[in-house]
């Protein structure tokens, strides 16, 4: 398994980083430990203070590689799994540009990242940063970790559907190879987006039914709410789910909630790890 870290040195995207470590640890992994260096410009033009960028951009980069040095030294002090190895990358770029290419050029499995960025604010859905990967990287299953959420071994799964994507197997592979991994269930719950339970609907769940035949799993229908994002979170919460899934595709159900205005406030501030899985045909 090859999974990809972020980090900007803050206390959440290091919690993302233990927090992986420890639910892919029953399995030979290879963690990539990457920092996106971007120095700001200045905007002027003169020779004197092109140099003055130059060597603050020098100067800046060195502390962020020495900082990601240090992260990846004491990853392997105390790695305490034998098929467990770390490195470090360090990219003058965006963090998207650089998260994007080296899922395609290290063909990462999985990306890990904190809900919440260096600032840290608990009245937003999820830092800038990770919306930013979660609207633009549509081609890696991506994890998303709460600051606040402890590990504990995934025992509930919480599919969340709207019953209108017509899934395909390897959609679904990075979820149910977790649920193999922790014998977990998976629990498909329908969020419907009218009130009526059409039949495509049923196809849909039939599909998803034969799709988990050989995993652990059940199906719940949620009563309908004009919040998905609000009821999603309230059951999770209720029946203590460990992990949340969605797939992300662009004209379904988790483009629906990036865009209802509940995204900016406390009401899905999510409390469990958000696991966000690519539509096939964007692969």
């Amino acid at each position: 398994m090859r999974v990809l870290l972020p980090t900007d040195f803050s206390e959440n995207s290091w919690h993302a980083i233990q927090y992986s470590i420890y639910f892919f640890e029953r399995i030979p992994c290879s963690f990539s430990i990457l920092h996106a260096h971007q120095a700001a410009p200045s905007g002027l033009v003169s020779t004197i203070n092109k140099e003055r960028d130059t060597r603050w951009h020098q100067i800046t980069q060195d502390e962020a590689e020495q900082k990601l040095q240090k992260v990846v030294g004491h990853l392997k002090n105390i790695n305490k799994v034998a098929d467990h190895c770390f490195e470090a990358i360090l990219e003058s770029d965006s963090l998207l540009n650089a998260v994007g290419r080296n899922i395609i050029d290290r063909d990462i499995d999985f990306l890990c990242m904190g809900t919440q960025g260096a600032t840290g604010l608990k009245e937003i859905f999820m830092g800038s940063n990770t919306v930013s990967v979660l609207k633009n990287i549509n081609f890696c299953p991506l994890l998303a970790i709460p600051g606040s959420f402890d590990f504990t071994s995934p025992s509930q799964i919480a599919f969340a559907t709207d019953y209108k994507h017509l899934y395909q197997k390897v959609e679904l592979e990075p979820m149910i190879s977790i649920a193999s991994m922790w014998d977990a269930t998976i629990r498909v719950i329908h969020m419907p987006a009218e009130e009526t339970f059409s039949r495509e609907n049923k196809e849909i769940r039939k599909l998803l039914n034969r799709l988990l035949k050989e995993t652990s799993h059940s199906f719940e229908m949620l009563e309908y709410h004009p919040m998905v994002s609000f009821r999603i979170n309230e059951w999770a919460e209720e029946h203590k789910a460990d992990l949340l899934t969605m797939i992300n595709s662009q004209h379904g159900f988790f483009r629906r909630l990036l865009r209802e205005p509940v995204i900016k406030k406390v009401a899905f501030n999510t409390h469990v790890p958000f696991l966000v899985l690519p539509e096939a045909n964007n692969s």
